[in-house]
């Protein structure tokens, strides 16, 4: 059983930016969201640990996570939080879907 480092690293990265959102501008919503979502990528991510064929609580999370980021970016231009936050979920995506391309399907 390995564990997934790099999930557990963009579930802190989520998560500290809701915080720190909160904290610099009192922003509830970002805090919310931050902790909600980096609470989904930690649950991902200790899936994975246990099974690394479940990646479909990250993905969802990542993927969705890159969405609503990348279109505040495109909207915006600025880099953080929104272009951090994109980017970031836009690897985790690229990883994960590496992880699918890699395991061959479970013939049932």
């Amino acid at each position: 059983m390995s564990v997934d480092w790099i999930g557990y690293g963009y579930a802190t990265l989520v998560a500290s930016g809701g915080v720190v959102g909160y904290v610099k501008a009192g922003s509830v919503p970002s805090l919310a969201a931050g902790l909600l979502f980096g609470g989904l990528a930690g649950f991902g991510a200790y899936q994975i640990s246990n099974d690394p064929k479940n990646i479909w609580v990250s993905l969802a999370t990542s993927g969705a996570l890159s969405a609503v980021m990348g279109k505040r970016f495109y909207g915006s231009r600025k880099f953080m939080p929104a272009g951090l936050m994109a980017g970031a979920s836009l690897l985790m995506v690229g990883k994960l879907g590496l992880t699918l391309l890699q395991k061959p399907a479970a013939s049932s």
